[in-house]
């Protein structure tokens, strides 16, 4: 099977009886279904930064990566979220430079944070759809990471 193309329905922190987490929910497709990841709080406010676009006065970390990127012309194609084990999501970046593709691992928070801000793709694979994505109604707890954190 092809993998499912996603997108950030939205970053948040997951709050709970042991405490709160930062949570990146993507869209799957066309689907109500998604994926949540739970990330730290530094990728989730890059993510939300992209997001909104808000750039920083000065570079952080993704800002700096994707200024390297661009200053040697290599092109984030997509980023391919392929596995899960024992709770930790796995992913990669696909980079291409001079029509040579190379494969890069990665952890899904950045890869994302990336991806939004080169305009890239993101796909999940079939299986760690079929394992892993609930519908969004179904995920408990969760507030939008800007009100959490002005709250």
């Amino acid at each position: 099977m092809d993998p499912v193309r996603c997108s950030v329905k939205g970053v948040y922190m997951a709050t709970g009886p042991l405490g709160a987490s930062p949570t990146v929910v993507l869209k799957l497709g066309d689907e109500e279904r998604c994926l949540p990841i739970y990330i730290g709080l530094w990728e989730a406010i890059s993510i939300r930064n992209a997001l909104k676009q808000e750039v920083p006065p000065r570079p952080l970390t993704h800002d700096l990566f994707v200024e390297f990127m661009r200053s040697f012309d290599i092109v984030l194609r997509e980023l391919v979220i392929d596995s899960l084990e024992d709770g930790v999501f796995y992913a990669r970046l696909i980079l291409e430079r001079d029509h040579h593709t190379m494969s890069m691992d990665c952890r899904p928070s950045d890869g994302i944070a990336l991806s939004l801000r080169c305009g890239a793709e993101m796909l999940v694979d079939p299986g760690v759809v079929a394992g892993s994505s609930v519908p969004f109604r179904e995920i408990s707890g969760l507030e939008d990471l800007d009100t959490y954190l002005t709250g």
